[in-house]
């Protein structure tokens, strides 16, 4: 945002608010008071974070977010999401200085260190990242790996048959190697768990 000033007030406000059915330009006017031309850029930022669908209805991120207690891994989450790739250019950036973060921005797009653009885009991003809790936002996936992994412990599991006899004298095994994805979403490792155990855990 150009106005990256409002960044700050709008989510403080949104944070006061009411969550909307839909977070249109009448909310943002009616309900957290701000009408000007400058402020509206706040609702495709908000798209981009994640924090509102493309119709205008707030994701379960925007709930997050007004969660004192979930703030701060909502906009991690969030900002991971909408600078996608400068996290793919720099896994840590979170970590940089200002000056740091903004030659980043330079390199990424080719704009003079000077330009107006890059100096929106870095303060909309330190505004952002003051809700931000990086060294929390990787917990709830390991949290959330943790649940799903608990269903392959239950005592429900059958034991595997025992090794077939076989006239040569050789046993036969296989290992199972899975690649988990990136979510902090517990129900997709519950369903990933949940077909492995009905799918390939089964005797006979």
């Amino acid at each position: 945002m150009n106005a990256y000033g409002l960044v700050t007030k709008i989510l403080d406000k949104m944070i006061e608010a009411s969550q909307p059915d839909r977070f249109t330009l009448d909310f943002l006017k009616t309900k957290l008071g701000y009408d000007s031309g400058s402020s509206r850029p706040i609702i495709p930022l908000l798209k981009k974070l994640n924090f509102i669908g493309s119709d205008g209805t707030p994701t379960p991120l925007y709930s997050k977010f007004r969660n004192p207690e979930e703030r701060g891994n909502a906009m991690a989450a969030a900002m991971r999401t909408a600078y996608k790739e400068v996290f793919d250019r720099n896994e840590y950036a979170q970590d940089l200085t200002r000056e740091k973060f903004k030659n980043l921005i330079v390199e990424m797009t080719g704009l003079q260190a000077n330009d107006q653009t890059v100096g929106a885009i870095v303060a909309t991003w330190f505004n952002l990242k003051a809700y931000a809790k990086f060294d929390a936002d990787a917990k709830p996936a390991e949290s959330a790996r943790e649940g799903a992994l608990s269903i392959l412990k239950t005592n429900d599991i059958p034991p595997p048959p025992p090794p077939a006899q076989n006239p040569t004298g050789l046993n036969l095994s296989y290992t199972i190697n899975l690649n988990l994805p990136e979510t902090t979403d517990v129900e997709v490792f519950n369903a990933i768990f949940k077909s492995l155990k009905e799918n390939l855990l089964k005797v006979g």
